[in-house]
């Protein structure tokens, strides 16, 4: 799991994050199809307009949580993510679902402790993108 120094601001630490994780300077946002691991099988996915939305704050969360982009750690995220709330955003209960499902097969255990984290958390999505974020530090 990767942990980013606290003293970056969080643009840093989520260029940081990109760049450990092959995304790309914009993390991927402008692409117009993404792949998914889906352990051995790749799926690609449109990247449409609400994945980005949602992915914007996801990301965010990856950076905050230390939960790390295999297929357990998306499966971490994701019931953090369902445990403290994906708001108005379709995209990301229907993503984190899928691999919460995906978690709970091939990493039970530390997908149910990332949801009893989660619901003892708030996350970005109740309070939406705002771009000074980026700047703030922890």
């Amino acid at each position: 799991m990767p942990h980013y120094d606290d003293a970056l601001a969080v643009r840093e630490a989520r260029a940081l994050y990109f760049r450990d994780n092959g995304f790309g300077d914009d993390g991927g946002y402008g692409a117009k199809w993404v792949k998914i691991a889906l352990g051995p099988v790749p799926a690609f996915v449109p990247n449409s307009a609400a994945r980005v939305r949602a992915v914007r704050l996801h990301d965010l969360h990856h950076v905050a949580t230390d939960y790390d982009t295999d297929l357990a750690g998306e499966a971490e995220i994701a019931a953090w993510e369902i445990a403290s709330g994906c708001a108005g955003y379709a995209a990301a209960w229907i993503l984190n679902l899928y691999a919460l499902a995906i978690g709970l097969v091939v990493a039970p255990g530390r997908t149910w402790r990332a949801f009893v984290r989660g619901r003892r958390s708030g996350n970005l999505y109740r309070l939406g993108w705002r771009d000074e974020v980026l700047d703030a530090r922890s």
